[in-house]
């Protein structure tokens, strides 16, 4: 069933084609208005989502019109959380999140990724202004939830997560922020200031066109059942530790 050119009118002003030499082009749809809850904070955020595109003759009626059947269920999109006005806002906060389906929607504890999402969105509101990049491909450091629960087993018998993931054939950190610093590109001009505990993280993003004049850290959740997790992340990927941590119990 082809979408209607009535559908397409409300639709073609929400999308946006963003085209960069030698790279496939990308499609940023939004903003969506999103009333977020999260125990006893809630906001209003603006959603965006992109897509990476294929062909080279890319444009918003063929995005709708091969909508169907794009199978898009069977992959992961990206998308961004976006608080205040962040173009024109003298200072923003920006998250690269990465997706946890285990930490994000289980609340698992083996990982402190739910809390950080969770209190990246207070830190963003607070502050009056940012973004939220929630990273599609990003599972287990990039190797995917199916190899993550294979690592999760590895860890159950000692491994810590780089031993588990280099185990099972892969590299530490396999993971690509490229799409996202376009979008940022195309949301925002001006710097920002990254929130992580992992500088190598800044300079990483740094090299690769991010625009930041700082970061700041992001501690808490700390608990008995991820704090070898993370003080693997401080060993071995170079996290800033926390000072003063408090156990979660």
């Amino acid at each position: 069933m082809k979408i209607t050119q009535e559908t397409k009118d409300l639709l073609i002003d929400k999308m946006n084609i963003i085209q960069t030499s030698g790279k496939a082009d990308i499609c940023l749809v939004g903003p969506v208005n999103l009333p977020v809850e999260q125990g006893d904070f809630s906001t209003v955020f603006q959603w965006y989502t992109w897509l990476q595109l294929d062909g080279a003759d890319n444009d918003k009626d063929t995005v709708l019109d091969s909508l169907s059947e794009a199978n898009l269920a069977f992959g992961q999109q990206s998308s961004v959380l976006v608080y205040g006005d962040f173009e024109k806002s003298e200072d923003a906060l920006v998250r690269m999140h990465s997706i946890c389906h285990t930490g994000d929607i289980f609340g698992s504890k083996r990982c402190d990724c739910g809390y950080q999402l969770h209190q990246s969105m207070k830190m963003i509101a607070e502050h009056g202004c940012g973004a939220i990049f929630y990273l599609a491909d990003h599972e287990g450091r990039g190797i995917g939830l199916f190899s993550k629960s294979l690592a999760y087993l590895l860890q159950q018998e000692g491994y810590d997560t780089v031993e588990a993931n280099e185990a099972l054939g892969f590299e530490d950190d396999t993971r690509s922020y490229e799409g996202a610093i376009r979008v940022l590109r195309e949301l925002r001009k001006d710097p920002v200031t990254l929130i992580t505990n992992n500088p190598k993280k800044l300079d990483a993003l740094m090299k690769h066109g991010l625009a930041a004049k700082d970061h700041i850290p992001l501690w808490g959740g700390l608990t008995e059942d991820n704090s070898f997790y993370l003080d693997t992340k401080v060993k071995k990927s170079g996290h800033i530790p926390e000072k003063n941590p408090t156990l979660i119990v």
